[in-house]
């Protein structure tokens, strides 16, 4: 054991001395700053304005035609107020498709030209820290990644590069469980690659203010930050490739890479990394070339600059209540649009490999993340039309709102249509409505909209096409996707798949909306990184709104017309079946015929980086940390509780607030006469308290301890309820008993509680 670990069992802080920076709040609307010349050559310069003019041209030239055709669709000597909405709501989804297939054809034509010129690079003059925030995450997956890319920078550019472990989780449990992991990782030797590690007692501003936190304290003495989430990974080639090209280019503020999902093993996660992996680098292609300077950021997997960080990206607190008011809770859009409002340069490389992530398992932990992501975005609306953005982050702001409001858009057309249909069955037409000598007719051009219904499918599936055939003409990379025969059988699969669930996310993320635009706050979830394996109770009580909303959709349509049910089937079929789909999306036993035929390969699976492998074997060697009570661990391991001890804050001078929870667990602490009894008496607050404050703690070896330091159990094999009811406490001559229906102390016990406060 080296020193440094050593040390760290003696309860040395897990930190390096602070080294602050001023971090002023920025207001929503400011004047813009121009960004320097020299952050773009001419050449790009000139490129990137021909993409903007080129994405302009085809979006516009395929809404005109679109729109043009849905109005000859329509042709009637006089249009009703229902084929005015329904052309309205056709216009907007047409617009957006166009905007979403330019964006694709304009990365595909770039992904089959060479490159004609390199990012600049340079060795960097300044130190980099690597920032991984973590909440309520898996430590050992944390763990294993730090230590595949530590062993990594090692090698290859020591005493560059710094880890910090930024904690934002609020579960005892997990608190502890961090410690436990992480405490043989924190190393303190600069001369390597250290390893810190800080977790927030009060998490303010979320994710944002967990690395706002860490600037403020330690930014001084690191040029640059590369944020990761708990589940990225990047290899040390690419880590350093970020730092040289930022240093090349000191005018640019944050260097975005292009993060691609890995270890997918169910059947929704796997489609999610086909796609990625086959469709992501066209649509990747063609954002970064129309956005130039002026890109966008995702919150991980990119380096930022430190100084430029603090001078523009303290968040603007929002008037008024969640979810439209308070912190900003999509951070990543509104940090890039601050930091291009001040001059600095934002960039999209999607040339740097070994960038990955994981994606959610099943399509109900795409919803649960899908709630979060829908309020930050429609947030978003407070900074569309705010003083000092240039256009390209506006149109950012307004493709992260219309991600969401598309599905309400989509569905209203749906409902509509089917309403126009309803109409058309059995309201009389009045032919002659009008004082004329000859009837209005109505008029319906059944071959133009068919070619319509054609061209849109065709818009929207393009860019599927266009992915797969890069990957083909690629030799090698299509070998890695199986070979042209396995390639082109799971583009078909997720397509149909895809298909399927698209009008399942579109119901749910209608619903949404609307429930945020009913004031409803999402909160702040963990994002799952399990399998998704879920029951069939509780995918059909998820499901039963989509399943009979999709059966209704397919009996009226039926009743109206055959033509029409056909039309809507891959909608309501979507819906009926989104059961049994949900249900399949999740759980790595669920889809093991998808690894074994080879199909939804992905290239990582086939020919994986060291970086990967590097994981996987890190994964496999390290033990899980056993699942016993969170005192009962810190009592059995007086190492690990010095060291929890020696990262607990400085309280002392601090003023004394009135916090029940603390007064609580205090009492509870007093009166328990064993640990597990303890820990099973705790509410969660109480038990975060008690884990905060050095005084209780260190008086829980004196609770039910033996001579030999293990924890006594003498009414062990009863249930939590039961040991509190039949042992003996201090109140009374007896511990109090929990009403056995509610879980609740009685009203007795609470008021000679009181007392003894008071």
């Amino acid at each position: 054991m080296n020193r440094n670990v050593t040390d760290r069992n003696h309860g040395i802080p897990a930190l390096p001395g602070e080294s602050p920076v001023f971090m002023p709040r920025r207001r929503v609307s400011e004047k813009g700053v121009k960004i320097q010349s020299s952050t773009q050559t001419f050449f790009q310069s000139v490129s990137t304005l021909f993409s903007r003019l080129f994405v302009l041209g085809v979006t516009g030239i395929l809404s005109v035609y679109g729109i043009r055709e849905m109005v000859g669709v329509l042709t009637t000597n006089t249009v009703t107020a229902l084929q005015w909405v329904f052309l309205i709501l056709f216009s907007i989804n047409f617009i957006w498709i166009a905007f979403a297939f330019s964006q694709a054809l304009l990365g595909f034509l770039v992904l089959l030209k060479p490159r004609l010129f390199k990012q600049r690079e340079m060795e960097p003059p300044f130190k980099t820290a690597i920032l991984v925030p973590v909440y309520n995450e898996d430590p050992v997956r944390v763990r294993a990644a730090i230590e595949a890319m530590r062993s990594d920078l090692l090698a290859k550019a020591p005493g560059r590069y710094a880890f910090f472990i930024l904690s934002d989780t609020n579960r005892a449990d997990a608190w502890i469980a961090e410690e436990q992991t992480f405490m043989d990782l924190v190393d303190t030797n600069e001369q390597g690659c250290p390893v810190y590690y800080r977790r927030r007692h009060q998490n303010k501003e979320r994710k944002a203010g967990n690395i706002g936190d860490w600037v403020q304290r330690w930014g001084s003495d690191y040029g640059a930050m590369i944020v990761l989430d708990a589940d990225s990974i990047m290899s040390a080639d690419s880590v350093v490739t970020l730092s040289r090209r930022l240093a090349a280019a000191p005018g640019v503020g944050l260097i975005q890479t292009l993060p691609t999902i890995v270890f997918a093993d169910t059947l929704y996660g796997r489609l999610q990394q086909f796609a990625n992996h086959c469709f992501g680098p066209v649509y990747a292609a063609g954002l970064s070339c129309w956005h130039g300077v002026s890109s966008n950021f995702w919150g991980h997997n990119a380096i930022i600059r430190t100084q430029a960080f603090a001078q523009s990206c303290h968040l603007p607190i929002l008037s008024g209540n969640p979810p439209f008011g308070g912190h900003v809770l999509s951070h990543d859009f509104i940090e890039a649009a601050l930091l291009r409002r001040a001059g600095w340069g934002v960039r999209f490389d999607t040339d740097i490999p070994a960038s990955f992530e994981q994606a959610p398992p099943s399509l109900i932990d795409v919803q649960v993340r899908d709630r979060r992501w829908c309020q930050g975005n429609l947030q978003h609306t407070r900074f569309l039309f705010a003083k000092g953005f240039v256009l390209p982050t506006r149109l950012h702001l307004f493709s992260g709102i219309m991600s969401y409001l598309s599905a309400v858009f989509w569905l209203s057309l749906i409902l509509v249509g089917l309403a126009i249909a309803v109409q058309a069955a059995f309201v009389r037409p009045e032919y002659f409505a009008n004082p004329s000598l000859f009837p209005t007719w109505p008029v319906f051009d059944s071959e133009r909209a068919l070619r319509l219904f054609v061209v849109s499918m065709a818009i929207v599936l393009a860019p599927k096409v266009f992915g797969w055939f890069a990957a083909m003409v690629r030799v090698r990379q299509c070998l890695r996707f199986g070979g042209p025969l396995l390639l082109t059988l799971s583009t078909l699969l997720e397509m149909v798949v895809s298909g399927l669930y698209a009008p399942i996310l579109m119901v749910s993320q209608f619903g949404v909306v609307f429930s945020i635009l009913r004031g409803k706050d999402s909160g702040w979830l963990p994002q799952s990184r399990e399998d998704g394996a879920l029951g069939w109770k509780p995918v059909a009580r998820h499901h039963a709104g989509h399943t009979l909303f999709g059966a209704a959709l397919a009996v009226i349509s039926l009743l109206l017309s055959k033509a029409l049910f056909f039309w809507l089937l891959p909608i309501s079929a979507g819906l009926i079946l989104s059961i049994p789909l949900s249900w399949l999306s999740g759980g790595t036993r669920r889809t093991k015929w998808l690894k074994m035929t080879g199909l939804l390969r992905a290239p990582q699976e086939k020919d994986p980086v060291q970086i990967l492998v590097q994981l996987k074997q890190k994964l496999a060697e390290m033990p899980k940390p056993l699942k016993t009570g969170v005192l009962t661990r810190l009592i059995n391991d007086p190492h690990l509780l010095e060291w929890h001890l020696s990262q607990l804050p400085d309280t002392q001078g601090e003023k004394q607030t009135f916090d029940p929870s603390r007064i609580i667990a205090e009492w509870k602490l007093h009166h328990a006469d064993s640990i597990r009894h303890l820990e099973s008496w705790l509410e969660p607050a109480e038990a975060l308290a008690l884990l905060r404050h050095p005084d209780c703690l260190t008086r829980l070896p004196g609770i039910g301890v033996t001579a030999a330091g293990r924890t006594s159990f003498p009414d062990a094999g009863r249930s939590p309820l039961e040991r509190e009811d039949l042992s003996a406490g201090a109140v009374g001559g007896r511990r109090p008993g929990r009403n056995p229906h509610t879980g609740r102390l009685p009203r007795d016990t609470w008021d000679t509680f009181s007392q003894q406060i008071l």
